[in-house]
């Protein structure tokens, strides 16, 4: 339900994946995230983020899981179009 992302999920499951295999091999989970961003193309924050929302799908993480978010949005949407009122 969120806004459309410009990369393909495919990519970007690939890019986390990259991450969790290799942040052993440089010296921070920064160095590793901010290497294969410019492999892939994307900017190192959007990375990150895409990372911590795997952590937290995955329930390594506190917050919302991507489907909790969806619900939510929905619910929202949902009930905004509920108080519309006709005109």
């Amino acid at each position: 339900m969120g806004r459309r992302s410009k990369y393909p999920a495919e990519l970007r499951e690939r890019a986390v994946r990259l991450v969790l295999e290799q942040q052993g091999t440089h010296d921070s989970q920064w160095a590793a995230i901010s290497s294969i961003a410019e492999k892939m193309g994307c900017s190192s924050e959007t990375l990150r983020k895409w990372l911590r929302q795997a952590e937290r799908d995955a329930g390594g993480r506190p917050g919302l899981t991507t489907s909790e978010r969806d619900r939510k949005a929905s619910a929202f949407f949902a009930q905004a179009e509920l108080d519309r009122r006709p005109r």
